[in-house]
């Protein structure tokens, strides 16, 4: 048996970038922090930020752009996904994302629990040519 899951809670750090594909499949690419807290061997409180990026595919990249933006806490249910793609100097680059089958929508910065739109659990699977694209 397999699996490849992911989940992550954190706050976007910039706002959704929303493309369309060639194919005409809407994408939506979000980077989010999330913070891990501990004490060092000394006992000092130490705070360690992790960036990752989010693709989003279809329907649930539309919703993205529709109903985030910097600062909103977010909670991310995928998988990992590991590109490597040739730049245009000839470098080889590695991109490590996460690909979002779900998304559910936390508070605004200030604001209490808002409902979630239903149409977030709705998965749609992405095109399996799509990693040809440059982001």
């Amino acid at each position: 048996m397999n699996l490849n899951k992911v989940f992550l809670i954190g706050r976007l750090v910039q706002d959704v970038d929303f493309k369309i594909a060639p194919s005409g499949t809407p994408i939506a690419i979000l980077n989010i922090a999330t913070n891990r807290s501990y004490r060092d061997r000394t006992g000092q409180q130490k705070t360690e930020t992790e960036f990752h990026r989010i693709v989003a595919w279809g329907r649930l990249a539309e919703l993205c752009r529709d109903y985030l933006s910097k600062g909103r806490l977010i909670m991310v249910e995928g998988r990992l996904h590991y590109r490597t793609w040739l730049a245009a100097d000839g470098t080889k680059r590695n991109q490590t994302e996460i690909i979002a089958e779900s998304i559910q929508f936390g508070p605004k910065s200030g604001e209490t629990v808002e409902e979630v739109p239903e149409e977030l659990k709705e998965f749609e699977e992405p095109p399996s040519d799509i990693w040809e694209i440059p982001f």
